[in-house]
């Protein structure tokens, strides 16, 4: 063979080598690119996998949670006196007070007594507290009843009085607080007399204690 041609030959493969070179480089980049991608989407996964597990979990306390306060509240369930709607016990407000009043009626008094005991019993188990909110309907206060400026005035004094008679019955203070909300959040139409008679409520409602973290986070 001539010079030439073994010059030729050995000049090739040299050019040869920094291509491949370059292409193995390319297929390393390709490689860890892949990995990297592949390692994202099992991170996902994982992720979506706990987020659901989560979620998941807490339907089924949730679950539990209402059982358990139907278990508590089987008897005036049972009776009709009151209504338990995604954990909350609702009571009528002509069954505790009359109309424009925030003083108990009898048979309100002795529905209260039969739920203290039950609501003091299921709160003793879970980290939570009462909260009892009054409801109108959107009439105004009787102008001939100078004990109430207006509504939300009434709301108030009925879930307080609510309040006091279930700490009269043995619910502990810390365990519960009131709220008030006028003719504000009506579950009836107050254009008739059925509706506004459904609005006049008080309901009570477990809801997550506060913890002291998170008073202290606020800066109170």
């Amino acid at each position: 063979m001539s010079p030439d041609i073994d010059a030729d030959i050995d000049g090739g493969g040299e050019a040869a080598v920094p291509v491949w070179a370059a292409f193995g480089d390319l297929m390393s980049i390709l490689l860890g690119a892949f990995v990297l991608i592949l390692i994202g989407m099992i991170a996902m996964q994982l992720q979506l996998e706990i987020k659901l597990n989560h979620e998941i979990a807490q339907r089924k306390a949730e679950t539990q949670r209402r059982l358990t306060l139907e278990r508590a509240l089987a008897a005036p369930l049972a009776s009709g006196r009151i209504t338990l709607v995604d954990g909350r016990i609702g009571i009528r407000g002509n069954l505790l007070f009359a109309l424009n009043s925030d003083r108990l009626q009898p048979e309100g008094r002795e529905l209260l007594k039969t739920l203290a005991g039950p609501l003091a019993q299921y709160l003793r188990t879970r980290d939570e507290v009462l909260m009892i909110s009054g409801y109108t309907d959107d009439r105004q206060v009787s102008a001939d009843n100078p004990e109430f400026a207006d509504n939300w005035e009434l709301s108030a004094q009925r879930s307080l009085t609510v309040t006091r008679a279930l700490i009269a019955e043995g619910l502990p203070a810390s365990s519960v607080f009131a709220a008030a909300f006028g003719a504000q959040q009506p579950v009836g139409s107050n254009g008739d007399e059925a509706g506004r008679a459904r609005n006049r409520r008080v309901e009570l409602a477990p809801v997550p204690r506060l913890q002291r973290t998170q008073v202290g986070a606020d800066g109170r």
